[in-house]
């Protein structure tokens, strides 16, 4: 797998998840499934093959976590980087309506559309790194291009 990058906090979290996983969630399904199997036959017995089913799933999540984490390169805001984009930025932008919108520049595992939180590969972010407060970034999306001035730029997620 190849570098990717992600910020501290996004890291964090998969640490957090990773460690919940291992600690709370799998111990008590395999809890559950230990409590179906005693139930008798396993074939016939819904519990213990969700139980199962739900067992491999955190094993797979645990598997691609741990990868993950090996590959990940955590990149931290350096102070040179203050006024302009880059990676980790948390940026406020109005577009040519007025319309006020403020996204964070994420690595790919780590996206939250929700939260606003855009990967450092989509068309917006694309756009906007390298700019400055008040520089105007056209961003090219599949409805056309539409064009956002930065109002701030912020670091520490």
């Amino acid at each position: 797998m190849p570098k990717r990058y992600i910020t501290p906090d996004g890291f964090r979290c998969l640490e957090a998840e990773l460690d919940s996983l291992w600690r709370k969630e799998r111990p008590r399904v395999v809890e559950e499934v230990a409590t179906a199997a005693a139930h008798g036959d396993r074939s016939e017995n819904a519990e213990y093959i969700f139980g199962k089913k739900k067992l491999r799933e955190i094993d797979r999540r645990i598997r691609r976590i741990s990868k993950l984490l090996d590959v990940l390169e955590v990149v931290r805001p350096d102070p040179m980087q203050a006024g302009r984009v880059f990676f980790g930025a948390c940026v406020t932008v109005v577009d040519e309506e007025g319309v006020e919108s403020t996204y964070a520049i994420v690595g790919p595992d780590e996206i939250d559309l929700k939260a606003r939180r855009i990967s450092v590969e989509s068309p917006m972010a694309k756009a906007l790194i390298g700019k400055r407060v008040g520089d105007v970034a056209t961003v090219r999306r599949p409805a056309g291009e539409v064009e956002v001035e930065i109002v701030t730029v912020e670091y520490g997620l």
